[in-house]
């Protein structure tokens, strides 16, 4: 059931996840990407741990709080914002594969922030 509690759990749980593998294999991410440096695989891993566990502890509230879950779906825009203009202007000399997990990736945090904003209009009914 795609209750705002589960998109909220998935959320987390993907992005503590990605944050997680982004800092225990960030060479390896690095070698992906074609680039030398570690530092931004790790800064971004321990973003990604501190805003899954945002997300589950709010999962898990009763009643769920709206502006919590705002500033979540907010926090989710500037992530794919970020990642577009990323992508865009090539900041970095990043592989073709690196843009296209930072597209992925960008594409399933959109969906998680659509969902999300399903979810919190259904809970106005």
């Amino acid at each position: 059931m795609k209750t705002l509690k589960n998109i909220l759990l998935i959320n987390g749980v993907s992005s503590g996840v990605t944050g997680i593998g982004l800092i225990l294999f960030a060479g390896f991410i690095a070698e992906i990407f074609e680039v030398s440096v570690l530092e931004p695989f790790w800064g971004t891993g321990l973003f990604l741990v501190i805003f899954a566990s945002m997300v589950i502890y709010e999962a898990l509230q009763n009643p769920i709080r709206r502006e919590r879950i705002r500033l979540i779906i907010s926090l989710d825009v500037i992530w794919v914002i970020g990642s577009v203009i990323l992508v865009l202007l090539n900041l970095e000399n990043i592989s073709l594969v690196g843009h296209l997990l930072i597209v992925a990736v960008a594409f399933w945090v959109a969906l998680m922030a659509y969902l999300q904003s399903r979810g919190l209009k259904e809970l106005s009914y």
